[in-house]
């Protein structure tokens, strides 16, 4: 369970306000949407604002978790938002593939010109992404594509960080108020080494095993034939006794990990950024 920090509420309400009055001078709008906490929260102000006027989009392509795709779908569909699927085209660019550290650009350049395809055809001007105040603090290339691209951030315009989403998420009863963070499997494998569709589809079903061993979040690393564990060390007892440990370890070993190291520094966000 992710705990939100305690914080007095006060500005929140006017960033909330602010980011309504945002919302309200768009016709229409296109939310870039992951299915996580802060394309949530944006998606569900903007219907609650544009009604009809709102479209989701959401990128499927092996470098997502199938659980995130799905995810996104039951939240559109509770929601009663037009929600399409796009097969994004990162993993046939070479530039990509090879990821280095303008991997996050070039997938993200791809994606909005996809996006603004279809909101042209649409009849739709502007797209929106989830990026909230705390991530201008993390390398995240993609923003300059964002940029280029004309999508806007109405998030971080409103001023509104992760902790405010949370609570106001929380507030208006979204499930993912306290979703744990989560990224691309691409960003499981380090800089330099390029990514192969098997090394995606191994981290998957990793993090998967993990997952439906009961724990909400993980990272498995990818470095070769070596899976490094990244979880929250107040899970540690729990994930090295017995029935979890080989449970992992058997499973890993079928997926084709040679060997198993659990990180003594548990999950860091972002880990593969410092190096």
């Amino acid at each position: 369970m992710i705990k939100v920090k305690n914080k007095k509420l006060l500005g929140l309400k006017e960033k909330r306000e602010r980011l309504v009055s945002i919302i309200n001078s768009f016709g229409s709008l296109i939310v870039a949407f992951s299915g996580g906490v802060d394309s949530a929260f944006l998606l569900a102000i903007a219907h609650k604002l544009l009604k009809k006027n709102v479209v989701a989009i959401s990128a499927t392509s092996p470098i997502h978790p199938s659980r995130e795709i799905e995810y996104s779908k039951k939240i559109a569909d509770n929601l009663g938002i037009k929600h399409i699927l796009l097969n994004s085209r990162e993993i046939n660019h070479s530039g990509f593939m090879a990821n280095k550290k303008d991997r996050c650009y070039i997938c993200k350049k791809l994606l909005f010109e996809d996006i603004l395809k279809i909101a042209s055809e649409m009849g739709i001007t502007l797209i929106a992404h989830g990026a909230n105040l705390d991530d201008l603090d993390d390398f995240r290339p993609g923003f300059s594509a964002a940029e280029e691209m004309g999508v806007i951030a109405p998030l971080i315009d409103a001023g509104l960080s992760k902790d405010d989403i949370r609570l106001l998420s929380k507030d208006m009863n979204l499930s993912t108020w306290d979703k744990p963070a989560m990224a691309c499997f691409a960003t499981r494998i380090p800089y330099g080494t390029p990514l192969t569709q098997k090394a995606l589809s191994m981290i998957e079903q990793a993090e998967n095993t993990i997952i439906d061993l009961g724990f909400k979040s993980c990272r498995v690393r990818c470095h070769g034939k070596v899976a490094r564990i990244e979880i929250d060390p107040v899970y540690f007892e729990k994930i090295l006794n017995e029935t979890n440990r080989k449970t992992i370890i058997n499973k890993f070993k079928e997926i084709g990990f040679f060997h198993i190291a659990l990180d003594m520094e548990g999950y860091v966000m972002g880990n593969l950024n410092r190096y």
